[in-house]
């Protein structure tokens, strides 16, 4: 399986979307500080969560959601009134 996922940054509450193989590992490397682009705004917090057959559809996917506002503001509206959707 593969995944996208949504981080949270628990400072100011904005968002970073990518894919992965295996999402509490990459959570880890977010947190540690091994993703390069992530580094400077540690913590997150996980709050979005797809899962895909194939790592082709995760990374359409995670494309989607990064250029489509529409989509964006839908996971948001829905992560704002249940919680974290993992």
């Amino acid at each position: 399986m593969y995944y996208v996922y949504i981080l949270e940054r628990l400072k100011d509450a904005r968002w970073y979307i990518g894919s992965t193989k295996n999402v509490e590992e990459r959570l880890t490397y977010h947190n540690a500080g091994k993703i390069t682009s992530t580094r400077p705004h540690r913590p997150y917090r996980l709050v979005y969560l797809e899962s895909f057959e194939n790592k082709t559809q995760a990374l359409l996917r995670e494309k989607q959601i990064k250029k489509s506002g529409i989509i964006r503001k839908a996971i948001k509206s829905r992560v704002e009134k249940y919680g974290p959707i993992v």
